[in-house]
């Protein structure tokens, strides 16, 4: 408990630290559940109608009106494809001059749509919405002929029927916003007293190495959980993010969780002893794999196998999928108990670690 008072009079000391642990939580959430959007649309798409006919018109109607995509006519499919050059649409749609005959005599027809496979992710999101429009301007084109659709598909999408990205960034961008919060505020703890010459004072003191890492945590724990409660109540508030599942289940969750990255950033700290090296271990550490290698934005699942494995000594896959399963599943606490168990083992290792460490570098 001395230990940990002591730290607090140096975050109370330290605006930029307080600034950094209750303001950076809100305002990167804020800012990144805003601008992170995968749901994509007034997607600028060049259409070239070579047949202008009741059905031609009937297919464009289709897609104009999905709000997936803003047309831009031309008047040749040469035009379309120099937009595409230019980057001016990301998409266009040619109808040649025999699309009502080859529908009206053979009962079907074809149409070309390019696509620009410069971004990836835009090209997989027009993909997906030309196979919903392809469904939608096959039932139109029956109804304009009076023809019974033969097959009718229903879709539903459960747990997020509107496939709202918000939902599905903010309970992960939370996971986020935490590590990298912990991780950087401890990693600077242990290597500023080896800077600033007080940690020979401390090791004066009859107190055990294992007292003085708990006593570092204390604090920055609590903080932790203040800027928990912060992003929580934006998800409600802010970004009205449902949550179906129990508040006790994820405070614990989050409770682990947090201990774990601030368990790994001392660690950093007692390694390192240099607050800006700390500080550049921290973001490779933290920060990075967070994003990239946690499932926030790519699925694990289809990873190559190695870095499918490396991502479960990552507590921030573990948080992530207990994150998402509470808040949009309403999943139960044996639920996620597998989850949960692994970041209780990474917690335990990240302590001993830190502890033998510093325990090495203290004994004579």
């Amino acid at each position: 408990m001395a230990i940990a008072k002591k730290e607090v009079y140096h975050i109370v000391r330290d605006p930029f630290t307080l600034a950094l642990a209750l303001g950076m939580p809100v305002v990167m959430v804020l800012f990144f559940g805003l601008a992170i959007e995968f749901n994509l649309d007034r997607i600028p798409i060049a259409i070239f109608d070579g047949n202008k006919s009741p059905d031609s018109r009937t297919l464009i109607r289709t897609f104009v009106s999905s709000d997936y995509f803003k047309p831009r006519y031309v008047l040749s499919p040469s035009q379309g494809v120099q937009m595409l050059d230019e980057g001016s649409v990301h998409a266009a749609l040619v109808i040649p001059p025999t699309y009502a005959r080859d529908l009206t005599f053979f009962g079907q027809s074809s149409v070309q749509v390019l696509v620009d496979g410069t971004d990836n992710s835009s090209a997989g999101s027009i993909l997906g919405y030309l196979s919903g429009l392809q469904l939608s301007a096959v039932q139109n084109q029956f109804e304009a002929h009076n023809l019974k659709h033969p097959i009718h598909v229903v879709t539903r999408f459960l747990y997020n029927p509107e496939l709202n990205s918000r939902w599905f960034v903010v309970p992960g961008l939370t996971a986020v916003v935490i590590a990298v919060l912990s991780i950087l505020l401890t990693s600077l703890t242990v290597a500023r007293e080896w800077e600033n010459g007080s940690m020979e004072l401390l090791l004066g003191t009859p107190i055990k190495p294992i007292e003085i890492i708990l006593g570092k945590l204390m604090p920055y724990w609590v903080m932790g959980l203040l800027a928990i409660v912060f992003v929580f109540m934006m998800s409600q508030v802010v970004f009205g993010v449902p949550f179906k599942g129990s508040f006790l289940i994820y405070l614990l969750s989050c409770l682990v969780f947090l201990l774990t990255y601030l368990a790994q950033g001392l660690l950093i700290s007692v390694l390192t002893r240099k607050q800006q090296l700390s500080m550049q271990f921290a973001m490779l550490t933290g920060l990075l794999p967070t994003l990239l290698l946690s499932g926030f934005i790519f699925p694990v699942e289809h990873m190559p196998d190695f870095f499918y494995y490396l991502t479960m000594v990552l507590p921030a896959r573990w948080f992530i999928l207990i994150s998402r399963r509470i808040f949009l599943q309403g999943a139960n606490f044996f639920d996620v108990l597998p989850s949960f168990l692994v970041m209780c083992l990474i917690l335990a290792v990240m302590i001993t670690l830190a502890t033998r460490k510093f325990k090495k570098d203290v004994e004579p």
